[in-house]
């Protein structure tokens, strides 16, 4: 990884922080840091990071306020945001993703895990910023039509307010329609992580995409104990 690439690490526990920055400090990454919600926005204005690691729980402004302000701002929008938080259940994964996170990690966590993570987000983040016009620039399923080109989303012509993270999944659901998508599948393809990792990220994303498709929601079927499948009819 090119050390040019900037990584901010927003976490209020001195020790947790200080061991994030030093093993991304080892993979080369020009790593920043904040103790709090408003440092880590004053920090992400000044060094625009390819990548934040966003603790949820942080004096002064919340993890999830800090995330929505990124989402709000148009310089910083396209920021890959993983949740770190010690907090496991499914609403509080839930919460993250509702104002933008891509990722979710619960801590106690490997550093090596992390790294990982962090890896396949800045590769994701740079393919979406050089990607070339896609060769087929629009996919349509009953009401859903997805604009590869201008990378927007339809339901019924009402445009849908994806992350980068849920826009992909939805591309690659509805590309492959009528085929099974392991969740190990989707973990490589949409998020670039090893298909044998053990995490909720798949689930929650799925759930949360359910949710802004509304009536179209049916379109995306679970295959119990294996993952999910884009149907051609609901």
């Amino acid at each position: 990884m090119s050390p040019s690439i900037p990584i901010l690490v927003v976490e209020d526990e001195d020790d947790i922080r200080r061991l994030v920055v030093l093993h991304l400090r080892r993979e080369g990454f020009d790593v920043h840091e904040a103790a709090d919600g408003e440092e880590a926005l004053q920090q992400a204005r000044r060094v625009r990071p390819k990548v934040v690691l966003l603790d949820l729980n942080m004096p002064k402004l919340s993890g999830t306020d800090v995330c929505a302000a990124l989402r709000a701002d148009p310089e910083l929008n396209a920021v890959y945001v993983i949740m770190l938080t010690a907090r496991s259940q499914e609403a509080d994964r839930i919460e993250g993703f509702m104002v933008g996170a891509d990722d979710y990690v619960t801590k106690p966590f490997s550093p090596k895990e992390l790294v990982l993570r962090v890896k396949a987000a800045v590769r994701r983040v740079q393919r979406d910023q050089d990607r070339e016009p896609a060769q087929v620039s629009e996919m349509v399923c009953g009401p859903v039509r997805v604009d590869l080109s201008a990378y927007r989303a339809f339901v019924d012509g009402k445009e849908l307010e994806l992350t980068a993270t849920e826009f992909r999944l939805l591309s690659w659901l509805l590309e492959h329609r009528g085929q099974l998508c392991t969740r190990g599948e989707l973990l490589q393809e949409v998020w670039e992580l090893p298909p044998t990792l053990n995490t909720r990220t798949v689930d929650t994303h799925v759930k949360r995409l359910r949710q802004k498709l509304d009536g179209a929601a049916d379109y995306v079927e679970t295959v119990r104990g294996a993952g999910y499948r884009f149907r051609s009819e609901p």
